[in-house]
């Protein structure tokens, strides 16, 4: 029962929010992912650190079955596993295995991960009060504390392991959860972080572009459409020609090829560290970009450190 609820039910709940709000396959792809990763996270660090504590269940009598007249050690009131009458190895070894609460971690692994993902869907920190959406996000949550409040009325852990349990989940949560989408206070928490890789859209925009042919720079219509895109490049004199631009005798334009850094001529201004990041609110893919450093910029540098 616990995989359907802290897994099964997040899995198959994420597409159908997906669907309703911004249906992007990408942001399916993420979402799936960061679910995952919280729920293998947790996972590996709930089980080591249940075998490394070994802290004895509540019902480790039950499991025991102790001989008829069995009684404490007169010294220190010790005993061994000699007078359980328990064969089933397994059952023996999980009674000493309480803390932490596995299906108190998992539960908030799986549920807290959905939780946030809802609250970024629905912009819950936008500051404007809206009731309903609480409701919503913290739905699972509340799912995941049922889970975890019956680990100790069935007496299989103590209170410390469930809580214990519950923080690990929804800390490893939070941190998956950030992997993939931006502050659940951002204008733009509904959408994924953009792929690390560039998308080939943008790499051929990037290789291939109409230039003017008297200046050997961009077009004016071109630079506009990437003015959202890409830093300002630059200023050079109409008699340099630009180190970036191949000149194909046509008519109208030509198209800029990507030229060997060995052939790029030096840049006439020096450029400050600052220009080479840049951070976008939005890409063209709808996505939040990252913050990446332009090849431009990387190669204008290397070729003005050649000797």
């Amino acid at each position: 029962m616990l995989l359907i609820y802290a897994g099964a039910a997040p899995l198959l709940l994420i597409p159908l929010v997906n669907i309703v709000t911004i249906r992007s396959w990408w942001d399916l792809h993420s979402g799936w992912l960061g679910l995952l990763l919280s729920l293998s996270l947790t996972g590996a660090v709930s089980q080591v650190t249940k075998v490394m504590v070994g802290r004895p269940r509540p019902d480790l009598i039950a499991r025991c079955k102790p001989l008829q007249g069995s009684a404490n050690a007169p010294i220190f009131g010790l005993v061994t596993s000699k007078i359980c009458t328990q064969t089933d190895r397994f059952i023996m070894r999980d009674g000493f295995r309480s803390f932490p609460s596995a299906h108190s971690s998992l539960s908030f692994a799986g549920l807290g991960f959905l939780s946030f993902y809802l609250a970024g869907k629905l912009h819950l920190f936008d500051e404007k009060g809206y009731t309903g959406k609480s409701w919503v996000s913290l739905t699972p949550l509340v799912g995941a504390a049922l889970i975890a409040i019956s680990r100790t009325m069935d007496y299989r852990h103590h209170w410390q392991d469930v809580l214990t349990g519950s923080t690990v989940g929804i800390i490893f949560a939070f941190f998956s959860y950030r992997q993939y989408y931006p502050r659940l206070s951002s204008p733009l928490s509904h959408r994924p972080y953009s792929p690390r890789i560039p998308s080939e859209r943008k790499l051929m925009r990037q290789v291939s572009m109409p230039i003017d042919e008297e200046q050997g720079v961009p077009s004016s219509d071109e630079a506009g459409r990437d003015a959202s895109n890409q830093n300002a490049r630059p200023h050079h004199h109409p008699s340099v020609p630009h180190p970036r631009v191949e000149r194909s005798h046509s008519r109208n334009t030509s198209t800029i090829g990507l030229i060997p850094p060995s052939e790029i001529a030096r840049p006439s201004t020096a450029h400050s560290p600052e220009e080479s990041y840049e951070m976008e609110e939005q890409s063209i893919d709808e996505t939040v970009r990252r913050p990446r450093q332009d090849l431009d910029q990387v190669w204008r540098r290397g070729a003005s450190n050649e000797p």
